[in-house]
């Protein structure tokens, strides 16, 4: 089972307007609403491919409570810590005639210490009947820069292997607890090193103290620095759709080829070819699987030292 932990989950909230212009009432012509967070997205990539998965994570507040309706109503397990403070929301309002989106986050609400011990105790428990943990997003207020850091020492010390997908300093801070691997973004992986170039910037986090490094690129795919080398895997082609929630599908793709064993070059195919499903669907922590199948035979992965 493939543990994720979405500390900072969220109730996704999208309205959906013919034209969207400043200083304007908009009547809305569709809403949606549905559990949200890195993590989340991930789990349900991963109950889409059939593997089981479990949410785990903070909750609290009838948006927390919608929360957990929502993933029964999908079928997604969870094992959600309850907390006093409201769960965030994220509203996402759609302009039908230009296909963006302008995106509200708020902050999160404030945990505390008490909420944060029990979280860890809920998760050693889960991390006890996990072959694979994905720790993702960002961290809310009031817990400590090294939260994740105690997560994946807790994850090692049952001999299961963590991946992180987080920024800033909580990605850092975690570092030197050795994630198994740690997969971020462009811009985050230049911000963490002050490094532009995104293969000696991947270097110097494995350098730091992670095991391997999978730096998304968007449309240009995954760099993967590796204890069995360095690769480039790149899409065979370029689709248009919605990208919030590729890089979600990547870290599916690749948490699965961690828990199997699958070499890196086809666990990298795998990634690129979810993570451009996920694009051709309409929203986070879903994909389009005729275009994983037909992509994933098709990735160009090549190998540069």
């Amino acid at each position: 089972m493939i543990v994720t932990v979405t500390l900072n989950a969220a109730l996704d909230i999208t309205h959906r307007v013919e034209r969207l212009r400043p200083h304007a009432a908009h009547r809305v012509r569709d809403v949606g609403a549905r559990a949200g967070g890195k993590g989340v997205n991930v789990s349900r990539v991963l109950h889409g491919l059939g593997l089981p998965t479990l949410v785990t994570g903070l909750a609290g507040g009838p948006t927390g409570e919608a929360v957990r309706r929502e993933l029964r109503r999908a079928g997604v397990p969870e094992h959600l810590t309850p907390i006093c403070g409201e769960t965030r929301r994220t509203v996402a309002v759609v302009d039908e005639h230009t296909g963006d989106t302008t995106t509200l986050l708020e902050p999160g609400p404030v945990v505390r210490p008490e909420e944060w011990r029990r979280f860890q105790a809920d998760f050693d428990a889960c991390a006890d009947r996990a072959t694979v943990v994905v720790l993702s997003g960002s961290l809310p207020p009031g817990l400590p820069e090294d939260a994740y850091a105690t997560l994946v020492r807790a994850a090692r010390a049952r001999g299961v292997p963590a991946i992180l997908d987080t920024s800033g300093p909580a990605l850092l801070a975690a570092l030197a607890a050795g994630p198994a691997l740690v997969k971020p973004n462009a811009d985050e992986l230049a911000e963490a090193t002050d490094e532009p170039d995104p293969q000696r910037a991947a270097e110097a986090l494995r350098t730091a103290g992670a095991e391997a490094v999978a730096a998304s690129l968007g449309p240009e795919g995954l760099l993967a620095v590796t204890p069995a080398g360095t690769w480039r895997a790149l899409p065979p082609e370029r689709l248009r759709g919605n990208p919030t929630g590729a890089g979600d599908a990547a870290v599916a793709a690749l948490a699965r080829g961690l828990a199997a064993g699958v070499p890196w070059p086809r666990r990298l195919a795998d990634a690129v070819a979810l993570s451009a499903a996920a694009v051709a669907a309409p929203l986070a922590g879903s994909f389009d699987p005729a275009v994983h199948q037909r992509l994933r035979g098709s990735v160009d992965v090549q190998l540069l030292s």
